[in-house]
């Protein structure tokens, strides 16, 4: 283990505010790394400095914070090459497909797909002279697909997508490109999650309330209940970790049993089938009549 700040490899994790991406930073610092942590702003920042880890101030949609990390990645005052990129910024979006403004749409994109491949295409000169590693946190959402998932999962089937291309495109050039998919996870963004979910819900038109009502007042109860039984953000680090520092990674980590039991069952059921099992599996959050009478 290197633990000499002016030997350690460096690291770019993005969304390291908290939650994640926060406990994926110090566990790569506590493995030797010295880890840009990207953060939105510098109040996050103090939160999460310390020994060997250097918040920079990044929004991945934002070209110049963009422009600015490739910059320090490359006047490293050490020298020091880019180990990986672990691209793990996100926002949660949680509405029927139909109810979602379509500039929702993109701004879900923009953040959970654009914004990762902007990052990608700007640091990976350096990850090529490094013959380094990209690590992509997708989720079980992007295997699996929900009713009122559809957002967020469609960003995340379309990060999956990048990854396997970009996998295939880079290993020619001694680039490995790795997939982290988690279940439930025990962080800040479930909470904030389902209060944009019950603020979202109130201002759904009357027709989509008729609709979409039921779902969408399900939909916190079936999160918190998912979260709960989650993993914590320290084990989920350790796994992107490994997948980070694994001599020879496996394409794919999921983390959690959740995410392991699902994904493999998506693998043989057929559609109609999930279907059913993923309804069951939301109904018992269906509200009651006497909830509805409220």
């Amino acid at each position: 283990m290197t633990t000499s700040t002016e030997s350690a490899e460096l690291v770019v994790v993005t969304g390291a505010s908290t939650g994640i991406g926060a406990a994926t930073a110090r566990e790569l610092a506590r493995h030797g790394f010295h880890v840009l942590a990207g953060v939105r702003r510098e109040r996050d920042a103090a939160a999460v400095r310390e020994a060997g880890i250097e918040p920079v101030i990044l929004d991945i949609t934002d070209p110049d914070q963009i422009a600015a990390l490739v910059a320090r990645v490359g006047a490293d005052p050490h020298g020091r090459p880019l180990r990986a990129l672990v691209n793990n910024a996100g926002v949660a979006a949680s509405a029927p497909v139909e109810a979602l403004p379509i500039e929702q749409w993109r701004r879900v994109f923009e953040v959970n797909l654009f914004g990762h491949v902007a990052v990608t295409q700007a640091l990976l000169p350096a990850l090529v002279r490094s013959r380094g590693r990209i690590v992509n946190i997708s989720s079980l959402n992007g295997r699996i697909a929900m009713a009122g998932y559809g957002p967020y999962a469609a960003g995340k089937f379309a990060l999956e997508a990048v990854s396997d291309a970009l996998r295939q495109e880079l290993a020619p050039h001694g680039v490995q490109v790795v997939i982290v998919e988690p279940g439930g996870v025990r962080t800040e963004l479930a909470g904030r999650g389902t209060e944009a979910v019950r603020d979202f819900t109130a201002r759904m038109a009357p027709e989509h309330q008729d609709r979409y009502g039921d779902l969408m007042r399900a939909i916190p109860s079936h999160v918190a209940a998912f979260t709960r039984a989650g993993i914590s953000a320290e084990r989920a680090a350790r796994g992107i970790t490994r997948a980070v520092t694994d001599r020879r990674p496996r394409t794919r980590y999921t983390l959690g049993r959740d995410a392991a039991v699902l994904t493999r069952l998506s693998r043989v059921l057929p559609d109609r089938a999930l279907d059913r099992m993923l309804a069951a599996n939301l109904r018992p959050h269906m509200p009651s009549s006497a909830d509805r009478a409220k």
